[in-house]
Order: C-alpha cells, then sequence, then structure tokens
C-alpha cells in the first residue's frame, strides 16, 4: 500500500522535513538487511522520542501501513526487508545510554545503541553486559532485543533474554506499554518483556530497555587449542563441558575457517591443524589460572597437537578479530553464501559435525562451520555460485538436509539469527501446527491489522 502525500506530510510535522525520506536513493539503503535479499520501502522515517514513535505507529494503525522496525541492518534472516513495502522505522537517532545504576547493576538505553558502545560505557564502570554477538560494533541493542541475541559468552552467561528486565514498548495501535521490572525479580502477570524479547519485531516497537549488568571479571584468559580434525575437536568440546570449569567461551574454526584467517593470526599453526578452539575462563585470578590449567591438561589428553594462552590483551584480541571477520570474508571461496545458526545438544556436536562434512560430500560444495560449540550453535556457511543454477539448487538442497539432520539429533533451526524470512519454510520441521496456531493468535491480539513486520515468521 503506497503512501498518500496527507500521510507523508503529516509525517514530515511529527519528526521533521530532515528525517523522513522517500526519494530513491534513501529507500534503498533501508530495503535490505545482512541476507542480501532487498525490497523497497516506500519511505523510511527516524523518530527521536518514544512520543514520536507512538504517532507514527497511530498513524499507521488509521491508514493500514505496514510497519518495519530497524536497527542497523545487520540481521540473517531478513527479518528488517520491508517485503509488503510501507514504512521503515529507523532507529538510529534514539540512541541514548539513558542510565548506569552502579549501585543496583542496570542500564537503561533507547533501542538504537550500538551493542559495543554499551560494552564500552559499563566496562568503564567496573560493570559488565555479557551479550556480545559478532556484529557488536554495528548491531544495536533493540535489533538484539528483536532477535534475542547471543554471542561466544553466552556458553557461560546466557542469551539476550537473561539480561533485559524490562521494556518500554509501542503497539501497532500506537499505545504505549511498559513491561517487566527494574529489579532483580519480579512475577507479577504474564511475562510480557520475554514474550516481546525474540518476537522479531512482529508484537511491539522497543522504545527503551533496562538491562541486567554483572560486575566486571577481574581476569580474563584466552586459550587457543588446534586438532588434527574437526571430530576430534567436537569430542573435546563435550569433554570440556564436563569439566568442574563453566568457560565462558568455547569457539571452534574448521579447517576452511582456518585457512581464511591464518594470516589474521600472530603465531603459527601447526601444519596439520584441520580446527582450532577459542576458549576464555574468567573470575578472579588464582580461579582463572586453575581453570586454564585444568582445560589445558585436559585438550592435550582429548588429542590437541597446540595449547597456547594469549600473552596480553592485545594477543587475545587478534584472536578474536580472526574470528569475528570470518563471515565477511568468506566470499574469498564464493560469491553467494545460505548462512545457517544451527544448534544442537552439546554431546551430539560430533554427530553433526560428521553429518556435515556429509553433507558437503554429497552436494560438491564447500560448507565453512565456526561458531559457538559451547553451547551448541554451530554456523554453517554453505558457498556457492549464484550464476550457477546447479550449485544453487544443490545448496537448496543441503539446507534441507542440514535442517533434518539438526531436528533428527534434538536440535533447533535457528540459535540466535531467528526466523525471519529464510526460515519461514522450515518452522514446521520443529514447531507443529497447534503451537504455531497459538503464536498466530498471540500476534493477532498485538497486532490485529497485521501491520507491524507483516510477512515474517509464519508462512
Amino acid at each position: 500500500m503506497a503512501i498518500s502525500e496527507s500521510v507523508f506530510r503529516h509525517m514530515e510535522k511529527l519528526v521533521g522535513r530532515n528525517f523522513v525520506t522517500r526519494n530513491k536513493e534513501d529507500l534503498l539503503c533501508y530495503s535490505y538487511d545482512a541476507t542480501g535479499q532487498s525490497c523497497l520501502p516506500d519511505a523510511v522515517i527516524f523518530p527521536d522520542t518514544e512520543a514520536q514513535v507512538a504517532q507514527i505507529m497511530k498513524l499507521a494503525w488509521e491508514n493500514h501501513l505496514p510497519v518495519i522496525p530497524r536497527g542497523s541492518g545487520s540481521g540473517m534472516t531478513g527479518g528488517a526487508v520491508p517485503i509488503q513495502g510501507g514504512l521503515v522505522v529507523a532507529t538510529s537517532r534514539m540512541n541514548k545510554i539513558l542510565d548506569i545504576d552502579q549501585e543496583n547493576f542496570t542500564a537503561t538505553v533507547e533501542p538504537g545503541v550500538i551493542v559495543s558502545h554499551l560494552h564500552t560505557a559499563v566496562e568503564a564502570c567496573g560493570l559488565f553486559y555479557p551479550p556480545d554477538p559478532a556484529s557488536a560494533a554495528v548491531c544495536t541493542i533493540g535489533g538484539n532485543v528483536g532477535e534475542c541475541a547471543g554471542g561466544p559468552r553466552a556458553v557461560k552467561y546466557g542469551v539476550t533474554r537473561e539480561y533485559v528486565l524490562g521494556l518500554r514498548a509501542v503497539l501497532p495501535c500506537g499505545d504505549i506499554i511498559r513491561t517487566g521490572v527494574s529489579t532483580a525479580k519480579g512475577v507479577a502477570g504474564y511475562d510480557l518483556t520475554r514474550l516481546i524479547v525474540g518476537s522479531e519485531g512482529t508484537l511491539a516497537l522497543v522504545t527503551r530497555i533496562v538491562l541486567k549488568l554483572l560486575p566486571k571479571p577481574e581476569c580474563v584468559a584466552t586459550l587457543a587449542v588446534c586438532f588434527d580434525d574437526m571430530y576430534t575437536a567436537a569430542r573435546a568440546v563435550s569433554g570440556i563441558m564436563r569439566l568442574a570449569v563453566i568457560p565462558r567461551c568455547v569457539e571452534y574454526l574448521d579447517a576452511a575457517s582456518l585457512e581464511l584467517v591464518k594470516d589474521h593470526l600472530r603465531f603459527g599453526l601447526p601444519r596439520q591443524a584441520r580446527a582450532l578452539l577459542i576458549l576464555e575462563v574468567d573470575g578472579d585470578a588464582g580461579a582463572v589460572k586453575v581453570q586454564a590449567d585444568l582445560i589445558t591438561g585436559f585438550c592435550k589428553k582429548a588429542g590437541a597437537l597446540d595449547v597456547r594462552m594469549a600473552k596480553d590483551p592485545g594477543e587475545a584480541t587478534t584472536l578474536w578479530e580472526a574470528r569475528k571477520a570470518l563471515s565477511p570474508i568468506l566470499y574469498k571461496i564464493a560469491n553467494q553464501k545460505i548462512n545457517e545458526d544451527i544448534v544442537v545438544p552439546i554431546s551430539r556436536i560430533p554427530d553433526m559435525v560428521a553429518r556435515i562434512e556429509q553433507i558437503q560430500q554429497k552436494s560438491g560444495l564447500t560448507i565453512v562451520s565456526f561458531g559457538h560449540a559451547g553451547d551448541g550453535n554451530i554456523h554453517c556457511n554453505i558457498m556457492y555460485d549464484k550464476q550457477n543454477a546447479s550449485q544453487a539448487t544443490q545448496a537448496k538442497k543441503a539446507v534441507d538436509q542440514l535442517f533434518e539432520a539438526t531436528i533428527a539429533l534434538g536440535g533447533t533451526i535457528t540459535g540466535e539469527h531467528g526466523v525471519g524470512l529464510t526460515k519461514m519454510a522450515y518452522l514446521s520441521l520443529e514447531i507443529g501446527p497447534v503451537e504455531q496456531d497459538i503464536m498466530k493468535k498471540i500476534k493477532a491480539v498485538f497486532d490485529p491489522r497485521q501491520i507491524l513486520n507483516p510477512g515474517k515468521i509464519f508462512s
């Protein structure tokens, strides 16, 4: 539905002429996310207050206008793609850290705050916000709330939902709601906060977030552990998680990943290295040493070729920069990728590694795997030439086989990225018709006119 001239003029009055646009060049910039899928919106608006958001939503409600919330557009499943046109509401101006309460361990922020900026601000106060997605330097807290983002530290500290104490949000009709608490506990009524977290912008447009913080760990040790094959590394992960230690990160890189990032590492890898684990432990200095020694000893017994501890924060940073550089440099292998973020039980990681190898051999395509092995979250990147019809067909079949294997092993089709557009066709593998019907009814309660991020999650 196109935006009428009168509605557009009303938007200009709400936010100012400089903060709403329908110029095609601007629309192109807000037509896609990290999937590469693209659909032009009819307009993009940049509110900077909750009151403006409420007025925008009320206007959209009255005119049956689709509204698509957007943070930085770094999502991996098409969640911010305006597939029915409409109005993109960009939260980039709502980017204030409103409060860091050092006594009560909370931060109150607007949705457009960049995640790494929050990390820096709270750590300067001796505090710690654990969720750390790979895109933390660009993604927003609001986007993280919408997708229930995780990251490497989730193995010990959990994902975004564990840190959202309360929200302020605007419903599709323009009503403002407050959910949750600003306290350590609170169980009054249904948990609307957790319902909105992970709802992919389909229930309400979040305008303020109260986050739980933790004391900043005194000490962190980072270890790099090399193995001669991925299966051995996967078995080691399962063993590490049974130790009397909870690492805050257990990341893994397969052979193809290592080949891509080897030039980013400060140290040379053993010639026969085909898998790398990056582990971190944190706490007080004494406990960190004990934990690091315990993991080192276990890994050597489990067949590690080499175990190294980062000598200083700079070396640790370089190691993580190599890991976080992986996604964009995958295009050295092929000009197109399908990035899936499956999760399996930790004990089934070796089985999943074996299944991925079988799928790779059957498809003839390169599948690059890396991710958060400590909680079973594997990022599988199926690489292919988008100009090659045969490879595109094989890539689609590989995704089908990947999800079928994941479900067969007791896993889930998405651990962090959400369903969005790209996983809609596979949702029924995991969630039955009765459960989906309940979810659709919840959507209808929040959004009876189906204007907020329409066409996402459910086919």
